[in-house]
């Protein structure tokens, strides 16, 4: 009889077909009732796909009796509740390593744009304005300063990417990495104030909660800029709006935000900021390879084998 497993969120790029050839799914997330649905599945799922965003807590895993092994599509996970899951011997997976590029490509890419004012000048060109006058400078990239604030996966190959266009890169993570030629600050705000661009790269959950504080972006400073693609949780959303309106910060690259899709209104109107929303990882090539990931850590675990990518 196929194991069944129960899908908690969708995302573009889930191969939704290949889950459904290797097991019974239940898409909770296209229920009309999804009230109904979980009462009628949960005596019977063994499994749990979710997603970076999911929010997998004590009450659902409670709720399912035969839970074995949740799959998040995605390298976050801080919307499992892993004590919880753990407490149940149930296994949590996440998929690493296959997005690091496209993350990484973006970073440098919402700091390449937020820099040189590029959504400025488009939305200068396409408004027909160009006519009337051309933007204001800006910042140039090359060979600056790059404070990044975490040194796993993702932060070792914006590391590498930053190099090519020499800047001299040091980081913030909770430990000195020993193999690394960076230089490592075990205080945050001294990184921010010796950098004039500070990428955001950390896990989100409790640790790391507004972890770039309104001291730290003080410390960045008016020509500083930061550039977040790790949670929206690591940014004091309200401190960041503050310190751009009061031109205190000088530009920032979005990618995430506190509530998604929600974000500061406040946002929207500033030129010196980039917004994108949470697209890291949103390309056909990536999401394929998550997808993929996610299926097989479901199929060996269901198969007797060892799950792939088990979480820390």
């Amino acid at each position: 009889m196929p194991v069944e497993i129960l899908s908690v969120a969708n995302m573009p790029g889930l191969d939704l077909a290949a889950f459904e050839r290797e097991f019974t799914m239940h898409w909770l997330w296209k229920a009309e009732d999804k009230a109904k649905l979980l009462a009628e599945v949960a005596p019977r799922v063994r499994g749990i796909q979710a997603t970076g965003s999911s929010v997998v807590d004590a009450q659902l895993i409670g709720r399912l009796p035969k839970l074995e092994i949740i799959a998040c599509c995605g390298v976050g996970y801080d919307g499992i509740d892993v004590a919880a899951a753990r407490a149940r011997n149930v296994l949590v997976t996440n998929t690493p390593d296959v997005l690091n590029d496209c993350v990484a490509d973006l970073a440098i890419g919402l700091l390449v744009a937020a820099s040189r004012g590029i959504g400025r000048g488009e939305r200068h060109v396409r408004a027909g304005k160009w006519l009337q006058g051309g933007v204001p400078l800006a910042t140039r990239v090359s060979g600056k300063r790059l404070g990044i604030v975490g040194m796993g996966r993702i932060g070792r190959v914006i590391a590498k990417r930053a190099a090519g266009f020499d800047l001299t890169i040091a980081y913030h993570a909770r430990r000195k990495v020993p193999d690394l030629p960076f230089a490592y600050y075990d205080r945050l705000v001294e990184l921010a104030r010796d950098s004039d661009f500070l990428v955001a790269i950390v896990p989100g959950g409790k640790e790391t909660f507004h972890l770039i504080d309104e001291a730290v972006l003080r410390a960045l400073g008016p020509k500083g800029i930061l550039v977040n693609v790790a949670r929206g949780s690591v940014v004091d959303e309200a401190a960041l709006v503050r310190c751009l309106q009061e031109g205190s910060l000088g530009g920032a690259g979005l990618d995430v935000f506190e509530e998604e899709p929600k974000m500061p209104e406040a946002l929207w109107g500033m030129e010196n900021v980039v917004l994108t929303p949470h697209i890291g990882s949103a390309t056909h090539e990536t999401r394929a390879a998550m997808s993929r990931l996610t299926l097989d850590n479901l199929a060996a675990h269901f198969a007797g084998r060892p799950v792939l990518t088990p979480v820390p």
